[in-house]
C-alpha cells in the first residue's frame, strides 16, 4: 500500500477543520467530498433557515503563493454552480430554497495554530 502524497493528507485534514467549524457555527454537514463525472464538491451543508451552501476548501502549508482563497477563480467558480445544481437535482433536501457559495481557506504553518478564514456568500 502506499502512503498518500503530502497535499491529499493535508486537503483531507483542512476539510475536516472546516467541517467541525461548519458544525461549531450551527450547520449541518449534509456531504462530504461528493463526486461526479464532472467534478467533486468538498462540503455541502445546510443552515438552519434551509440555506444550502456549498463550501470549497483551501488548505496551504504557507501563504507563498498568496491566501487560499485566492485559488477560486472565475473558472472554479462557474464550476463548482454546475456541481451545486447537479447535487441539487439528486439530492435536494425537502424545503431548500435559498443557495450559496462559501470559501473557507485553512493555513497550517509549521509550529503555529492553524488559521481559518471563511468567507460567506464568496461569489
Amino acid at each position: 500500500m502506499t502512503t498518500p502524497p503530502r497535499t491529499k493528507i493535508l486537503g483531507a485534514w483542512g476539510e475536516q477543520l472546516a467541517a467541525d467549524h461548519l458544525v461549531a457555527s450551527g450547520l449541518e454537514v449534509l456531504a462530504r467530498n461528493w463526486r461526479c463525472p464532472e467534478g467533486e464538491l468538498d462540503l455541502v451543508a445546510r443552515e438552519a433557515d434551509g440555506t444550502v451552501v456549498f463550501v470549497e476548501v483551501k488548505t496551504r502549508a504557507g501563504v507563498g503563493f498568496g491566501a487560499p482563497a485566492e485559488a477560486v477563480g472565475r473558472a472554479k467558480a462557474r464550476k463548482l454552480r454546475t456541481l451545486a445544481c447537479r447535487w441539487l437535482l439528486e439530492n435536494r433536501p425537502p424545503g431548500a430554497t435559498e443557495l450559496r457559495f462559501d470559501v473557507i481557506g485553512v493555513v497550517r504553518l509549521p509550529g503555529a495554530v492553524p488559521e481559518l478564514t471563511h468567507l460567506r456568500a464568496a461569489f
